[in-house]
């Protein structure tokens, strides 16, 4: 993995690489520690049961919902559909820009 030396932040996409949702995107809403994250799609898995997850697990995209990170760093809160909204923004935005054959340096994953 090419982030190992960057820390994930509050609000920032991720892809999941291990597991049974392999391959979706969630955003963290909370990081654990140095080794473990709390993510959330507001969708199978909403804001109030978020998942543990190993950093070594997820990919972290270079992308930080500012709706999601504000919401969270003034209320400690967000809602299910604030972090529904800024994964299909960041799917339409930035996944749709990839396919079309933007910069991805060969490491492409299928789902």
């Amino acid at each position: 993995m090419n982030d190992t030396e960057s820390s994930p932040r509050i609000g920032q996409v991720v892809q999941i690489l291990q597991g049974r949702e392999a391959g979706q995107y969630a955003i963290v809403i909370d990081v654990v520690d140095d080794r473990f994250v709390l993510l959330a799609d507001g969708e199978k898995r909403k804001f109030d049961r978020p998942k543990k997850k190993n950093l070594h697990h997820i990919e972290q995209m270079d992308y930080i919902s500012p709706e999601v990170q504000n919401s969270l760093l003034e209320t400690g809160r967000v809602t299910n559909g604030k972090l529904r909204f800024a994964i299909s923004k960041f799917v339409n935005e930035v996944v749709t820009d990839l396919k079309k054959g933007d910069q991805l340096d060969g490491e492409r994953r299928c789902n």
